[in-house]
C-alpha cells in the first residue's frame, strides 16, 4: 500500500503509487510511528522542494521515526504551486535565483533570506483552518507555470496554464490539454516562478524535496 506522501498542486498530501520528480518536506516530522499522517500537514514553515538524488545519501525505507517527513512532487510547478520553496542546500543555484527574484519584486537592497521568505509564504499558502489560500484571477494575465480550477469543472481538477493551453494534473502526470478559454476571471491557485520572463511574481494569488540531511 502506497504512503501518503504525495502533494498535489493545492498542498494536500496524498497516497499513490506514481511517484514524481522531485521531493522534499514541511521543515521536519509530521507522520506517526505507523507511517501514516494524522491531522498535522507541516512541521514548521520551513517547506522546500530539491532533488531526488543529493551527493549519494540513502534512506533504507521512508518516514522513519525522528526524522522528517519525505514529501514528493510531479515537477517543480507542482511544488511551487503547493508553497514550497527551491532548497538552498541541494539547489542552491535555484534557491539563490529564487531568493534574488523575490528581493527584486520588493524592491529590497539584497536577495532574501530563508527565514524571511518561509514567514510570508506561509502566511500566503494556508488560511486560518489549514486550507489553501486561493482567489479570482484575469486569466489571460496568468503566466506559464499557474494552477487555476475551472469554475465548471464538477469534478475541481487542477489546471497548469501552459501557452495556449490547459493542462489537467493527474498524480501519474498531466492528461490531453484543453485549449486556453478566453473568460475573463478563474480560480488561481499557484505561486509562480516565471523563469521565461526572468521575473519572480511572488503574491499572494497562492495558497513547495529534501536530501537525507535532516532540515535546520
Amino acid at each position: 500500500m502506497p504512503l501518503q506522501n504525495r502533494v498535489a498542486p493545492d498542498g494536500a498530501v496524498i497516497a499513490t503509487p506514481h511517484r514524481g520528480l522531485m521531493m522534499g518536506n514541511r521543515g521536519g516530522a509530521f507522520h506517526l510511528p505507523d507511517r501514516t499522517l494524522g491531522r498535522r500537514r507541516w512541521a514548521t514553515r520551513q517547506w522546500i522542494a530539491c532533488r531526488l538524488e543529493f551527493k549519494g545519501r540513502q534512506r533504507m525505507a521512508m518516514m522513519q521515526p525522528n526524522r522528517y517527513t519525505e514529501l514528493f512532487f510531479l515537477d517543480e510547478a507542482t511544488a511551487l504551486s503547493a508553497g514550497h520553496r527551491p532548497c538552498f542546500e541541494c539547489r542552491r543555484a535555484d534557491a539563490e535565483r529564487f531568493a534574488e527574484l523575490w528581493a527584486r519584486t520588493r524592491a529590497w537592497p539584497a536577495p532574501a533570506r530563508a527565514p524571511e521568505m518561509d514567514l510570508v509564504l506561509h502566511e500566503e499558502r494556508v488560511g486560518a483552518r489549514g486550507h489553501k489560500i486561493t482567489y479570482r484571477a484575469q486569466l489571460s494575465a496568468l503566466p506559464d507555470g499557474t494552477f487555476i480550477r475551472l469554475p465548471e469543472d464538477a469534478e475541481e481538477r487542477a489546471y497548469l496554464v501552459d501557452g495556449h493551453r490547459l493542462l489537467p494534473w493527474t498524480a501519474a502526470g498531466y492528461a490531453a490539454g484543453l485549449v486556453r478559454p478566453r473568460r475573463r476571471w478563474e480560480a488561481a491557485q499557484s505561486k509562480f516562478w516565471n523563469e521565461r520572463e526572468h521575473e519572480c511574481r511572488l503574491n499572494s494569488i497562492s495558497h513547495v524535496v529534501h536530501s537525507s540531511k535532516e532540515p535546520a
